[in-house]
């Protein structure tokens, strides 16, 4: 099959985060001259398969099989691929059914390589992420089997295919702050203390500012005031305390500590308390490393586009490689219908992708 065809049949499995629907098992078959190694944790499927054709370095592409549910506004069945005007319809084309089908028709048409291919598929990348590639990078480390260089084929395209890789991802910081008062009745503000006066004080202080300068690689880390609330819905009631929630997408200038001590800054007088989780960690793989050269020259080579270097977004698998030391990159298809009814994704291309994949695989020296 080619691979429009190898495209449509992975986006009839109805894989909603975590399952796979048996989609593990065709990739699988389809890749069967590759090892395997599988694992299967908390529902969570992760599938690699590996080939070492030579000594050399080691190459992995990683995606996600699983997809988010498809909610409502849909013209024809999600999990049924409808071809028009060009264009493949069906929940996953563009994130990224389209990348993964990609990646694997150029694994199975590949002859010779120096060094050894692989491909890290999991079933978790839109749920929690806890027991999908980060997990199976941990089994992989314990069998000396980590890659050097990684290609997550996320969908990273803004405008025009070919026009954008990541190099480097934001991290994410979540926060929950809390400001204690004291309830009383509104009509006796002497008897009460009120926290929604007093975080009204400074509350201009932390929202929406900027932590950082940023750099060439990162816009600055910024904090977003993201849910406040207060009271019991009632117009005579001082409220006992307020919550604040906030995330900040944080590049490699910003830390937790730097969030401490911002908010301890404007709070310091008050009764407050602040909880801080991270849920990712930013990264940045160097534009001069051979995995990032080798893609700009193919997508050039394929697309006649030079491409730009970007770490905007949300997070994805890519961090996981990165926090192994993996040097990893990520590219793939536009990313204008992502998560939305309709997704849908140009079959030219699902087509130049393949044909990107395959170039670096060939130049790889």
């Amino acid at each position: 099959m080619d691979v429009i065809e190898l495209f449509k049949e992975l986006l009839k499995f109805k894989s909603i985060t975590p399952e796979d629907a048996g989609a593990m098992d065709f990739i699988k078959n389809y890749l069967n001259d590759f090892e395997v190694i599988q694992s299967e944790k908390e529902g969570v499927k992760n599938l690699f398969l590996y080939k070492k054709f030579s000594k050399g370095d080691h190459l992995c592409f990683g995606g996600h099989i699983d997809v988010v549910p498809p909610g409502v506004g849909w013209n024809s069945d999600p999990f049924t691929p409808i071809e028009k005007n060009g264009f493949i319809f069906a929940r996953g084309a563009q994130d990224m059914k389209s990348g993964v089908a990609a990646f694997l028709y150029a694994l199975k048409n590949t002859k010779n390589f120096n060094g050894t291919l692989s491909a890290l598929i999991t079933s978790d990348e839109e749920g929690d992420a806890i027991w999908g590639s980060r997990y199976m990078l941990e089994i992989l480390k314990e069998k000396n089997l980590l890659p050097d260089f990684a290609i997550v084929a996320e969908p990273t395209c803004e405008k025009t295919f070919g026009d954008t890789i990541k190099i480097g991802r934001r991290g994410s910081i979540n926060g929950v702050l809390k400001k204690t008062g004291k309830q009383g009745h509104a009509a006796y503000p002497e008897k009460s203390i009120n926290p929604i006066h007093k975080v009204a004080q400074v509350l201009h202080k932390i929202a929406g500012i900027n932590l950082d300068e940023g750099d060439e690689f990162f816009a600055p880390s910024k904090l977003i005031i993201t849910d406040i609330r207060a009271g019991m819905e009632v117009t005579n009631v001082t409220p006992g305390e307020l919550k604040i929630m906030f995330n900040v997408r944080n590049n490699t200038h910003t830390d937790q500590e730097k969030i401490k001590n911002l908010i301890h800054r404007y709070f310091k007088d008050m009764n407050y308390s602040l909880k801080l989780t991270q849920s990712a960690e930013p990264f940045i793989t160097n534009p001069n490393t051979k995995v990032v050269k080798i893609l700009d020259k193919s997508i050039k080579k394929i697309t006649g586009i030079i491409p730009k270097h970007s770490t905007a977004g949300g997070t994805s698998d890519a961090r996981f490689f990165a926090k192994e030391g993996v040097k990893v990159v990520e590219f793939g298809v536009l990313n204008d219908t992502i998560h939305a009814p309709n997704e849908r994704v140009s079959k030219k291309e699902v087509e130049k992708l393949s044909e990107i994949f395959m170039d670096i695989i060939n130049e790889w020296n």
